[in-house]
């Protein structure tokens, strides 16, 4: 399919009003049209009027040619064949035109024809012609790349604004499975501690509704939910779990990182290692330089379960996406631990001013 060439809009109007006065009185002079004449004959000044009706004709026919060629031809896929078809269309144009108001002059003036300064003259307005001419098109060239800058960012914030989208819609049925499966554990072995479960199970759920439409949240409101992720772990498995959380959490308010994150880790830690009260899963949580680290010992199941690897994929998707960096993973012989970018309240709204101002 052949590419829309976009129309180029021409404000020249100030350069026209300029130049081509300029042009018609500067070529004459320069070229000796005017013969005999002194500044002193009414002839001279019927010339200069007639000269600049000359630039006028040349500048205003080689605009309309390169304003349809540009309409019709691609710089990008024909560079050679856009160039050949330029030049020739200002020298068809501008030459016979040219020749013949300058004859035309001679005519009406009664000098004898100077053919040197017609060809001259003629010579020298193709020149201007095609100098003019690249001006145009280098123009063109800017604004076509400034538009073409601005469209790419509107399509990278379009496909990255889909992918977080559809990052998002992965993770809730992913969460969901998970807990409805540890419910329906808890319902056969402990219907009592089952209660509880469900009760946590809502509260859990409701952070994931309320900031399910956010990209970054509070680090403080993130340990906050998973505290409450924590205590529906300790409903199922009482002391064969163990996770420890910094404290104070006060100082993480003007931190933030995607939503849901930490929850991730944890699932991953659990669903993966084999623990049991003897032998319980301890999860480590600590902030160092921007980043909170998540660790535990490796025990691999005896028996693991087909995982297809949603929950820590999606979690690298949307951390490079919204934070522009990488989720970094280590996996030793005994310990895992995930490192997530964190990012502070003042990168976060210099992003959205050039957000607001784009």
């Amino acid at each position: 399919m052949k590419p829309e060439i976009r129309p180029l809009e021409l404000r020249d109007g100030g350069i026209r009003s300029l130049c081509i006065p300029l042009f018609g009185l500067a070529i004459p002079l320069a070229t000796g049209l005017y013969g005999s004449f002194g500044i002193g004959q009414p002839a001279f000044w019927l010339g200069q009027l007639w000269f600049i009706l000359v630039s006028s004709a040349i500048w205003h026919g080689n605009r309309y040619l390169y304003l349809r060629q540009r309409q019709s031809n691609d710089w990008f896929r024909h560079p050679a064949r856009r160039i050949v078809q330029m030049l020739a269309a200002i020298v068809f144009y501008t030459v016979p035109v040219s020749t013949g108001m300058l004859w035309t002059w001679y005519w009406f003036s009664g000098l004898p024809v100077d053919w040197v300064a017609i060809r001259l003259a003629t010579a020298t307005s193709v020149i201007c012609v095609i100098f003019i001419t690249h001006v145009y098109e280098t123009v063109y060239l800017i604004q076509q790349r400034e538009s073409d800058m601005v469209t790419f960012e509107k399509l990278e914030r379009a496909k990255v604004q889909a992918e977080l989208e559809a990052l998002k819609n992965q993770l809730d049925p992913h969460f969901m499975f998970n807990s409805l499966n540890a419910l329906s554990w808890l319902i056969e072995n402990d219907p009592a501690r089952a209660v509880a479960f469900n009760d946590n199970l809502a509260d859990v759920y409701r952070y994931i509704l309320h900031n399910r439409d956010r990209s970054l949240v509070s680090l403080e409101d993130e340990l906050d939910f998973l505290s409450r992720y924590c205590a529906l772990l300790k409903l199922r498995f009482e002391e064969a779990f163990r996770m420890e959380i910094p404290a104070d959490r006060t100082a993480f308010a003007n931190v933030y990182l995607p939503p849901i994150s930490l929850q991730i880790l944890l699932e991953n830690a659990v669903k993966h290692n084999e623990f049991s009260r003897t032998e319980p899963l301890v999860v480590t949580l600590r902030i160092e330089n921007d980043a909170v680290v998540m660790e535990n010992d490796i025990r691999p199941k005896k028996h693991p379960r087909p995982s297809p690897g949603v929950g820590l994929q999606n979690l690298s998707e949307r951390v490079r996406l919204t934070l522009r960096q990488d989720v970094e993973i280590q996996k030793g012989p005994t310990r895992f631990s995930v490192r997530i970018p964190l990012k502070s309240l003042d990168a976060v709204s210099d992003r959205r001013g050039r957000a607001a101002g784009a």
